[in-house]
């Protein structure tokens, strides 16, 4: 959904106010914030302290939070949200014959992401049991102006959205590679859309790059996206290219197919 549409939404008799709210506190609870007080929430979500408050009593009292001393945390049933979307969406469990035999081809980690506002949420991930010094699972999240998958789904947003996104980006430097400016980053996607594919060389972490490829459906519009990532020390930027992306553009192909015909499936 567009910006424009989100704020026409918001205008209408649909609209809850109070479970956007609720939403925007428990998204405000992330690996780097994992305690938070009220005043925390507040400034994270721009909500009143008073809001803010109620809100994190409230998932208290239903045990989607717990606190200590004016600190909040999360609990485990807060998972149950999550498990709610990967139970009702089998895509992505499709797509794990697949990446399980990308990864045994390459010795590679392969993940799958969507985009989900600034950021980039995995949705599915098969690892290739290497040590990394990011530890990355279905549920984490990395900004998408700094990573491969993140690049192929931004260069296949409609123009509308995609300059929403760039000017939503607060363009944080992670090494002295990354991307920091609008006018470069909407550059490379140019780039990445023309050719198909993304690849980033050490702009989240050093000594990690990795290629992408859009995952579509049946209609040709991209749904996810789906990478390799290796260490820069064994893995060279052109053995990346030459080698890996062809057998991750046959990953993806099939992953696209299996979703199609699921859903035309008059079955499912």
């Amino acid at each position: 959904m567009s910006t424009k549409e989100l704020d026409n939404f918001k205008n209408s008799g649909d609209y809850i106010q109070s479970l956007d709210r609720g939403l925007q506190v428990i998204q405000a609870f992330s690996e780097k914030n994992h305690a938070l007080s009220v005043t925390d929430v507040s400034k994270l979500t721009g909500l009143s302290r008073p809001v803010a408050r109620r809100i994190l009593l409230t998932l208290q009292h239903l045990g989607f939070a717990e606190s200590e001393n004016g600190i909040f945390r999360l609990t485990a049933r807060a998972l149950s949200l999550g498990y709610a979307y990967l139970a009702s969406n089998n895509t992505w469990s499709m797509a794990h014959p697949f990446m399980r035999d990308f990864v045994a081809k390459t010795g590679e980690s392969c993940s799958i992401s969507i985009l989900d506002g600034t950021d980039i949420l995995y949705v599915a991930r098969v690892s290739a049991k290497r040590i990394m010094s990011i530890n990355l699972d279905v549920g984490s999240r990395l900004p998408a102006y700094a990573t491969s998958m993140g690049h192929v789904l931004l260069a296949n947003l409609p123009e509308e959205e995609l300059e929403a996104h760039l000017d939503s980006f607060q363009y944080e430097q992670f090494t002295d590679k990354t991307i920091t400016s609008k006018e470069e980053l909407r550059d490379v996607l140019k780039d990445v859309y023309d050719k198909g594919w993304g690849g980033v060389d050490q702009q989240f972490e050093e000594g990690l790059r990795s290629i992408a490829v859009p995952i579509r459906d049946a209609q040709g519009k991209t749904i996810a996206a789906i990478n390799c990532s290796v260490h820069a020390g064994r893995i060279s930027k052109q053995m990346l290219r030459d080698e890996f992306l062809p057998v991750l553009r046959e990953c993806s192909n099939n992953i696209s197919q299996a979703i199609a015909s699921a859903n035309s499936s008059p079955h499912l």
